[in-house]
């Protein structure tokens, strides 16, 4: 898939639960079946490793570290998991999110791996999801909870709470808005806030109206922003949000009736009206909708041994999307995330190695009335024809950008045909061949610790790594080299700080 081509990820991998998973019988998904055991030996592909070793660093430490915790399979699964969350990164846009669903097996070890790769600064919350009402294991509490882990791409990432928001019930209402006049109820609002170095003499400090809230430790705030700014300028005063000074917008607000003036007080409110209220928006407990009960069993439920509810990603399509926006999963099994993205409007790809996902997908939509056989729409929104369904990777048309370059230090080439060699091979072939000494600086080192295995030359297409387009660096020349340069490249700044480097010898 090409970079920065997806607005929304949502998917449920598998667990490292250490046991396999079958779907029911006579089900839908029967056939379905997957073994969530991890094996370093087995399941690890030594191109994974290499990949990562070679070019995200801070991502293997993350997995060997859990090796070293946990054990080989949390690293095997880790690796597993690396390469595609790397590759997942690529793919969403700027403004995009991801929704990795999990649970207290791996949660704590994946929330670290994330970190590493999306950056912990662009993590937003973990989510938890209340699966079942109740429970019994043997010697612990009922484990009736999953986790979601949210992550953005860029601090610029799309979400819209309120898409997804909670209608309070009547009661809820008139408890939070208690006074009432020819408008409706309201409550009264606080116009100040918190000096945070404001100093005195500010026009956020200034009396208005015999209101000297500076005395008081405070300054004036009357909205600017956000939500409730946005129902005034609609609703009472056009051109509010264009009203610069905080006296001009207390004077619009007060002759509009929007300021409510208390006979005893120290400072006037904001009446701030029950009709702008949007609800409650989705907090980071998810009581409901709890896993299949009698309500979804029959319409919903495919048999398949992880399926989750598909109003529970419903919530996460609604506030980290748009309509027509792309929402992918890449482990997309019984197509729970697919119909949510399809019942919001959305365009949606779906990846899955079983072989019978597609026929899944397909059936749940009819299921869910959103796709019609006979080709005719009759107000539904799919038709036969419109699902493309492929069983080859398509063709990249983007330059070949790879994953999360800024994490990379290195830079990667397409192997050639011919032998592979291991790392140790490659730096072994390379000591004998051009010694002890660092292909960037020239300096010999009097142990082979001090080099470090790196490319030559990149090429545009990336790729595997091969012994032709290898060298040994010291530390700091590798450092330098980072991911940008190459070796010409490298010799070019190192000129620039006095640093002397030799031609590499070609053998």
């Amino acid at each position: 898939m090409n970079s920065n081509s997806v607005d929304l990820i949502a998917t449920d991998p598998p667990f490292n639960k250490g046991r396999d998973f079958h779907a029911t019988p006579d089900s839908l998904a029967s056939g379905a079946s997957f073994q969530d055991r991890w094996s370093w030996d087995e399941d690890v592909d030594q191109e994974w490793v290499d990949q990562i070793t070679d070019d995200f660093p801070k991502v293997m430490n993350v997995i060997q570290g859990s090796r070293n915790s946990y054990g080989d399979d949390m690293g095997a699964f880790l690796c597993f998991m690396a390469v595609r969350l790397l590759e997942m990164r690529r793919v969403l846009k700027e403004t995009g999110s991801i929704y990795l669903h999990c649970d207290p097996t791996a949660s704590h070890y994946l929330k670290e791996l994330m970190d590493a790769i999306f950056g912990r600064e662009n993590f937003r919350n973990d989510i938890t999801w209340r699966r079942a009402t109740a429970h019994n294991d043997a010697n612990r509490y009922g484990n009736i909870t999953d986790t979601i882990l949210f992550y953005v791409k860029t601090k610029n990432a799309y979400w819209d709470g309120y898409e997804a928001s909670t209608p309070k019930s009547p009661e809820e209402i008139a408890k939070a808005y208690p006074s009432k006049d020819s408008r409706g109820r309201y409550r009264s609002a606080d116009l100040t806030g918190p000096l945070h170095g404001a100093k005195k003499g500010s026009p956020s400090t200034l009396p208005w109206k015999g209101y000297d809230v500076h005395k008081l430790g405070r300054c004036w705030s009357a909205p600017k922003t956000g939500e409730y700014a946005k129902y005034i300028q609609d609703y009472f005063i056009p051109n509010y949000l264009d009203i610069e000074g905080v006296h001009e917008r207390l004077d619009a607000l007060d002759e509009a009736g929007l300021i409510y003036h208390p006979k005893r007080g120290k400072w006037p409110g904001l009446k701030r009206y029950a009709s702008a209220d949007r609800g409650v928006v989705p907090q980071n407990l998810i009581l409901e909708p709890i896993g299949f009960t009698n309500y979804n069993k029959k319409s919903e439920a495919t048999g398949y041994p992880t399926q989750k509810t598909i109003k529970l990603y419903e919530i996460f399509i609604k506030v980290s999307s748009r309509e027509e926006d792309i929402v992918l999963d890449p482990f997309c099994g019984c197509a729970t995330t697919l119909v949510a993205a399809e019942r919001l409007g959305r365009q949606w790809v779906g990846i899955d190695i079983w072989d019978k996902a597609y026929e899944t997908v397909v059936e749940q939509l009819r299921k869910e009335k959103l796709l019609s056989p006979d080709g005719n729409k009759g107000g539904q929104l799919l038709v036969f024809g419109q699902i493309n369904h492929i069983k080859d990777p398509p063709e990249r048309t983007d330059e070949g950008e790879e994953a999360v370059p800024f994490l990379k230090t290195k830079l990667k080439v397409d192997e050639p045909k011919g032998r592979r060699m291991s790392r140790a091979e490659m730096v072994d072939y390379l000591l004998d061949q051009q010694g002890w000494k660092c292909q960037g600086c020239d300096r010999e080192f009097d142990d082979p610790r001090y080099l470090e295995l790196d490319h030559n030359t990149p090429r545009s297409d990336g790729g595997l790594n091969h012994i032709s387009n290898r060298i040994l660096l010291c530390g700091p020349c590798n450092k330098l080299k980072s991911n940008t340069y190459t070796l010409s490249g490298l010799r070019r700044q190192n000129k620039k700080q006095g640093y002397m480097v030799g031609q590499q010898t070609k053998k």
